[in-house]
């Protein structure tokens, strides 16, 4: 494979406009680019995440999430490409029933936190929710512009955060951090 990225500053991008995959210029504040950039920043609070003491099957899949994110910027980057594939959503899927069937059922709201870890968790869930809808705003802004496999795969990511929040502070000894809507108020 050839070096990729040998040149980081190019200078092409000083007139507010960016390069997709495909070779079209489009302005950094489009729709598209928006979405890339949300897509780039929940990968990165995934790496945060991973910067923490994980179980293992966690990991495994948070370390697969970040590659799947970059195929979803891939696929985003060249309008009419699909990377995604319905693998990807039912990996997500079962990952997500794994780890559900092992913990208790809610009864109760729960508060981002816990563990730092819990904490990293759903601070990427939120984000990827952030990501989500700018995908499906890019969807709305143009047509075809994104696979029903991209928004499912974000929801599901999503939803598996969340879960793995809850694993987290399992796997750190504590519980869930309720949320206490009969709390007195000052």
């Amino acid at each position: 494979m050839a070096h990729r990225l040998s040149k980081i500053t190019t200078r092409t991008g000083d007139a507010g406009e960016t390069g997709l995959g495909d070779g079209a210029r489009v302005p950094k504040d489009s729709a598209r680019i928006h979405a890339l950039g949300d897509i780039d920043e929940l990968n990165s609070a995934l790496g945060l995440v991973l910067a923490e003491e994980l179980p293992e099957a966690v990991r495994a899949a948070l370390l697969e999430a970040q590659h799947d994110l970059f195929d979803l910027g891939g696929e985003l980057s060249i309008p009419g490409h699909k990377l995604l594939r319905e693998e990807q959503v039912a990996r997500l899927e079962q990952a997500l029933e794994a780890w559900n069937a092992d913990l208790p059922a809610l009864k109760e709201f729960i508060l981002p936190g816990g563990s730092r870890a819990a904490a990293t968790a759903h601070l990427a869930r939120t984000t990827c929710r952030r990501a989500e809808r700018s995908v499906v705003a890019l969807a709305r802004a143009e047509t075809a512009a994104v696979t029903s496999e991209a928004r499912r795969y974000l929801n599901r990511l999503s939803d598996l955060l969340f879960v793995a929040g809850r694993v987290l502070n399992r796997h750190a000894g504590r519980g869930d951090v309720q949320w206490r809507h009969e709390r007195k108020k000052s």
